[in-house]
């Protein structure tokens, strides 16, 4: 019987989380999302209802928070922490208060630090048993973006934690623009897709599923989930800071070893580690063990059930904030 917790991605609701700076969009996209069929069935959570109305989509009140909009989807202005609201939805929905739901829209404030989110969803019982991590979307003005990741921390660390990067306005700004935006966003995160979005219109197939869970075999497919920047991708970053690492070990890993490794990185360079993944091939599980971190908090290792292809190496992707490849490497020491 394996120690490690077996994937249950097929049993939790899937929340994707849309961050970026003050002005940059999120709502317009929003609003379009959930205008869209097959959005329906879609819950969203928003601190404020943004610089762009939605009232255009709104139909019904539930109660003094929550709405149901015209496509159906159910929308929560939250006044209380993240967590209970996720829980109140849950109940509300299971009690047949407001329509079931299938996934869920987290939108910030625009200065937000999206990094205590992604840590609740890994780390929270009440919570991860529940609701799973599935893509963190940032936004990014291409009229003023370039200069926001210069000059706010809250930009940069948005921009450097997201799975998609979705650059807005790109048809008010000049072709200069958008090209320096584009680069200076690949410098920060290579291993996040770029979209240029028009007046918030974007295919939703495009924005979620970087999580990794695959509807047809009910599981992570563990490749897709890592997305593994290339060398030449890693290779930019030195300017910022902020770098893309992969490391790829070809022997067994002891499980004892790792767990010690890992928690030496969190506790002297937790506050550099800005996003953590691995797959693990272990000496005493036969699937590969899957983990994730953001900063100090790690989700609980889960094992899979097979191995997505011939390749059973060991390999972790880790976006960093002025920790360098050589201290990575000596403090996990895993090859």
């Amino acid at each position: 019987m394996s120690i490690f917790e077996p994937d249950r991605s097929a049993e939790r609701l899937p929340v994707s989380v849309i961050t970026g700076f003050l002005g940059s969009g999120k709502t317009t996209i929003l609003g379009h999302l959930l205008a869209q069929p097959g959005m329906a069935d879609s819950a969203v959570i928003i601190n404020e209802f943004g610089e762009v109305a939605l009232d255009h989509l709104m139909v019904e009140h539930v109660d003094g928070e929550t709405v149901v909009l015209a496509s159906g989807c159910v929308c929560c202005a939250m006044r209380s922490d993240l967590e209970t609201t996720l829980r109140s939805m849950l109940a509300k929905s299971r009690k047949g208060q407001i329509p079931p739901f299938a996934r869920v829209l987290v939108e910030t404030t625009g200065l937000a630090d999206p990094a205590p989110i992604c840590q609740m969803l890994l780390n929270n019982p009440l919570v991860s048993h529940f609701f799973r991590l599935d893509t963190l979307l940032t936004t990014t003005d291409a009229l003023h973006g370039r200069r926001q990741l210069e000059e706010r921390a809250e930009a940069k660390k948005q921009a450097a934690l997201a799975d998609r990067l979705l650059l807005t306005k790109t048809d008010l700004a000049t072709r200069e623009a958008t090209a320096e935006l584009h680069e200076a966003l690949a410098a920060l995160n290579p291993n996040a897709p770029r979209f240029e979005v028009i007046a918030g219109m974007i295919d939703p197939e495009s924005l979620f599923g970087a999580g990794g869970f695959d509807p047809a075999t009910k599981s992570i497919d563990a490749r897709r989930w890592l997305d593994e920047p290339t060398e030449a991708d890693s290779a930019h970053h030195h300017e910022s800071g902020i770098q893309a690492h992969c490391l790829t070990i070809d022997t067994r890993l002891h499980w004892p070893t790792v767990q010690e490794r890992l928690a030496t990185l969190r506790h002297h360079h937790g506050d550099r580690l800005l996003r953590f993944k691995a797959i693990l091939a272990l000496d005493n599980a036969e699937g590969p063990v899957v983990i994730q971190g953001v900063h100090h908090v790690f989700h609980p290792p889960v094992e899979l059930a097979a191995w997505p292809d011939h390749d059973r190496r060991s390999r972790i992707v880790c976006i960093t904030d002025g920790l360098d490849r050589h201290t990575l490497e000596t403090v996990l020491d895993l090859r």
